[in-house]
C-alpha cells in the first residue's frame, strides 16, 4: 500500500511534468472539419439560445436502479432552472456514459450524426450557430482513473497513467470548444467526488484506502483545473461541495452513526451505500451539482 505523503508527492509531480508535456499554453489540437454553415432560421433575430452539455455518465443521466440515462442529470436539472429564465432556451445534450478524454476527442463509444466524436459534434454544432450558445458545461476525466483504485489500494501506475491522459487531452478538448464557440458563451466545467470515499465504512483497511483516493482525487482534479485555463472555461468546483477532503468533521450517518463529512455526502449523494454500490450520483447528488454550477452561472455575467 503506497504511503499517503509520498503518493501525494508523486501524483502532484505526474500531473505537473504531463502539463508541461502537453504544452498548456499552445494547444496543439487540430481544428475539427469545417462545420455546415447557420441555417436560415439561425441567423434570424429571434432564434433560440442554446445550452450545449458535454460529458460522460454524468451529463447524460445514468442511473443505476433504471441501468440507462436518464433526465435526472444535473444537465437537465441545470437546463430546468436557466429556462426559468429564458423560456426559448434549447438543450444540446451530448453526454456518452462511459466517455473518457480519448474517446471525447476520437470517438468510438456513442455515436453522433454527422461527426466523428462528441467533441466533434459539439464543434460543429458550435461553428453552426456561432453567437447563439449562451452556455456550455463539460465533464470528463472520471473513467480514466475509475479503475485504479484496486485491492484496497491505489494503482500508482494506473494513476500516473490516467492523470498524464486527462492533463495532455482536457486542455485539447477545452480549447477546440472555445476556439469554435468563440467569446458569446458561457463555459463552465466541474471536478469530481470521490466515490470511493464509501470504503472508509469497510473498516481501517478501508479507512486508509478512503485517504489514498482521496489524494488521487487533488491529483485528479488539478490536472482538470489545469486544463480548461487553455479554453477560457470557469470551474465549477464539485469537489468542494461534496466536501471531498474534510475527514475531520463529522456527519451522522443513518443506520452507520458519525462519520466524516465527506463519508456521509458521498453516501447521501452517491449510489455507493447503497446495494447498488454505484459511482454515480442520485437525484440529489445532481442536484447539487446543477447548484453548482447554477451559482456559477449567476456570478458570471456577460
Amino acid at each position: 500500500m503506497t504511503a499517503l505523503p509520498r503518493l501525494a508527492r508523486v501524483l502532484a509531480a505526474a500531473a505537473c511534468s504531463a502539463l508541461l508535456a502537453a504544452g498548456l499554453a499552445s494547444p496543439a489540437f487540430a481544428d475539427a472539419p469545417a462545420a455546415t454553415r447557420p441555417s436560415a432560421a439561425s441567423s434570424h433575430d429571434h432564434s433560440p439560445e442554446y445550452y450545449v452539455s458535454l460529458g460522460d455518465s454524468l451529463a447524460a443521466g445514468y442511473q443505476p436502479n433504471v441501468g440507462h440515462n436518464t433526465d435526472v442529470s444535473y444537465t437537465d436539472q441545470l437546463y430546468a432552472q436557466l429556462k426559468q429564465h429564458d423560456p426559448d432556451l434549447v438543450h444540446v445534450k451530448l453526454g456518452c456514459s462511459g466517455e473518457t478524454t480519448e474517446t471525447m476527442i476520437d470517438g468510438g463509444i456513442c455515436s453522433y450524426p454527422g461527426a466523428t466524436s462528441q467533441l466533434d459534434a459539439a464543434v460543429k454544432f458550435l461553428r453552426a450557430h456561432r453567437g447563439h450558445v449562451s452556455y456550455l458545461t463539460l465533464d470528463i476525466g472520471a473513467n480514466d482513473v475509475d479503475g485504479c483504485l484496486k485491492g484496497g489500494a491505489v494503482d500508482l501506475n494506473c494513476a500516473l497513467q490516467g492523470i498524464a491522459t486527462v492533463t495532455a487531452q482536457v486542455p485539447q478538448i477545452t480549447a477546440a470548444l472555445h476556439r469554435a464557440g468563440g467569446s458569446h458563451p458561457r463555459y463552465a466545467a466541474m471536478n469530481y467526488y470521490d466515490p470511493f470515499l464509501a470504503v472508509w465504512l469497510t473498516g481501517p483497511a478501508g479507512q486508509q484506502a478512503a485517504q489514498e483516493s482521496a489524494q488521487l482525487s487533488v491529483a485528479l482534479n488539478g490536472a482538470i483545473a489545469l486544463g480548461l485555463k487553455a479554453g477560457e472555461f470557469r470551474l465549477a468546483d464539485v469537489s468542494t461541495a461534496f466536501s471531498t477532503l474534510d475527514f475531520t468533521d463529522q456527519a451522522t450517518l443513518p443506520g452507520v452513526g458519525q462519520v466524516p463529512l465527506n463519508v456521509a455526502r458521498i453516501c447521501t449523494w452517491t449510489w455507493m451505500c447503497t446495494p447498488y454500490q454505484d459511482i454515480h450520483a442520485t437525484p440529489t447528488g445532481h442536484a447539487v451539482i446543477a447548484g453548482v454550477f447554477r451559482e456559477l452561472f449567476r456570478h458570471h455575467r456577460r
